[in-house]
């Protein structure tokens, strides 16, 4: 009888694990079980996932703000052309964009961010489809330290938040970048680490990572320069009429790891 027992309560165990690492389908699809623990693995461990077609032939980023704190149309336009300039994907890429209430906060640390993520994200991979979150607070990242704020951070392999609060602060003054110029620079740069840049996931086939930055390219003028994350680097941004671009060395990586 106890063997009995304990039987039965490890079934209820398993059913419950089981429960709480899966959802059905993709919104509103109800007929796929999907495993949801194959999103929230470490930064830069989809890497070939994302930039080849050998296991997803498709793309959908979920793109979510809080009220009051919608990234430009321009950004989300300059990030899907970027998506689709790195990434092998022939089924194409889709960029689904919602907004949420406010959660309350003004400051958010990454655990913060990850609970709103396992809250409100409805989108996660199928057989051969890659999803992606992509967050937009209306709050201060918690690492912000005196006149250094932080712009963005991509924390699990296919998460990344943009403190877009911030960025509004940060952005449209004379002295400051154009909204969408720094919105692009720091979606961009954000993807960047889950696309496995800088020696994050996708290989280095040169040595350019910035030994004092490290998972960050060596070159100044590069997407995945240290700076560019951080309120740091919005001054080289200002006389600029677009985005900085990946440099070669960073090209190269992505190409070998399947990406264009």
């Amino acid at each position: 009888m106890k063997h009995k027992i304990l039987i039965f309560f490890l079934l209820v165990i398993f059913q419950a694990c089981t429960k709480d690492n899966s959802i059905n389908g993709n919104s509103g699809d109800n007929n796929n079980s999907i495993n949801i623990i194959a999103n929230k693995q470490a930064t830069g461990s989809s890497s070939n996932d994302l930039l080849s077609d050998k296991k997803f032939k498709s793309m959908v980023v979920e793109s979510v703000y809080v009220e009051g704190f919608e990234p430009t149309a321009a950004s989300i336009n300059n990030f899907k052309s970027f998506l689709e300039a790195r990434t092998n994907k022939p089924k194409g890429i889709t960029i689904e964009k919602r907004a949420i209430p406010s959660p309350g906060k003004t400051v958010y640390s990454i655990e913060d961010i990850s609970t709103i993520e396992d809250a409100n994200r409805t989108y996660y991979n199928t057989d051969d489809q890659i999803a992606v979150w992509a967050f937009f607070t209306d709050g201060k990242s918690d690492k912000d330290i005196d006149n250094t704020m932080v712009l963005g951070t991509a924390y699990r392999n296919t998460s990344f938040v943009v403190f877009e609060e911030t960025v509004q602060n940060s952005s449209n003054s004379p002295f400051e970048p154009n909204r969408s110029l720094l919105e692009t620079t720091v979606i961009t740069h954000e993807f960047g680490h889950i696309l496995g840049l800088t020696n994050l996931g996708a290989p280095l086939q040169s040595a350019h990572e910035d030994t004092e930055h490290p998972k960050h390219c060596n070159d100044q003028n590069c997407l995945m320069y240290w700076a560019v994350e951080s309120s740091a680097g919005i001054a080289n941004l200002v006389n600029m009429s677009s985005a900085p671009q990946l440099d070669s060395q960073c090209i190269a990586d992505l190409q070998a790891n399947g990406g264009k």
